[in-house]
């Protein structure tokens, strides 16, 4: 009953192109940080120096993004692409200290 009066916020505007590319930055910034919080973790914890530098190669490209995104030209943000390197990094160093807490390896 409630649901049905119920308006949603205007996450983005009608008018500022360059409001939206912030807003979708710090979105997906948000969006993907936890994931990679718990693989960082889980990578830290047997691979710490591996872990810390694809975090930092992760975090430093999370800024080229957010700067390239800011710009208002959301192809721009493609200029980060080099964070996969962290990112799945460190998704690989997670998947490894799980396989040797089975004993696979």
């Amino acid at each position: 009953m409630f649901a049905l009066r119920l308006q949603y916020p205007a996450m983005y505007s009608d008018k500022e192109q360059v409001f939206n590319c912030i807003q979708r930055a710090h979105q997906n910034t948000l969006e993907v940080y936890p994931q990679w919080l718990v693989f960082q973790t889980i990578a830290a914890l047997v691979y710490p120096l591996s872990a810390s530098v694809l975090g930092a190669i992760w975090v430093t490209s999370r800024f080229s993004y957010a700067w390239g995104y800011y710009t208002g030209d959301p192809s721009k943000r493609m200029r980060s692409a080099y964070g996969y390197i962290g990112y799945l990094g460190v998704i690989i160093l997670s998947i490894s200290v799980a396989l040797q807490l089975l004993g696979v390896f």
